[in-house]
């Protein structure tokens, strides 16, 4: 059951507060700044993320290599390397690579 409904756009929700944060979406509001460089944000969780970029911690370690990253998804984009499953292929001459931005590169 999603009760919450936007009136802009329609979209429902089951929580209200998952409202109030799409609601942001619509009018721009940006409640969360950075207290180093004052950049804002609609959502908390995206201020938590950016924070770690003035900290330079690092929280997430690839099992294969060491390598760290500030960032769940810059991990995940980077085991691709790591994997022998080539997704992307150039039309062109058939060379196969584990990541878009390669064969975009290529």
């Amino acid at each position: 059951e999603k009760p919450y409904h936007c009136g802009d756009c329609g979209k429902s929700f089951s929580q209200s507060d998952h409202l109030v944060k799409h609601m942001r979406s619509h009018t721009g509001e940006k409640p969360y700044c950075c207290g180093d460089c004052g950049k804002s944000f609609s959502r908390r969780d995206h201020l938590a993320k950016h924070m770690l970029t003035h900290t330079g911690e690092k929280l997430y370690t690839c099992d294969d290599c060491g390598k760290n990253f500030r960032r769940s998804d810059h991990l995940a984009k980077h085991m691709l390397t790591h994997s022998s499953e080539k997704l992307y292929r150039c039309g062109d001459c058939g060379k196969s690579f584990s990541q878009s931005d390669n064969l975009t590169d290529h």
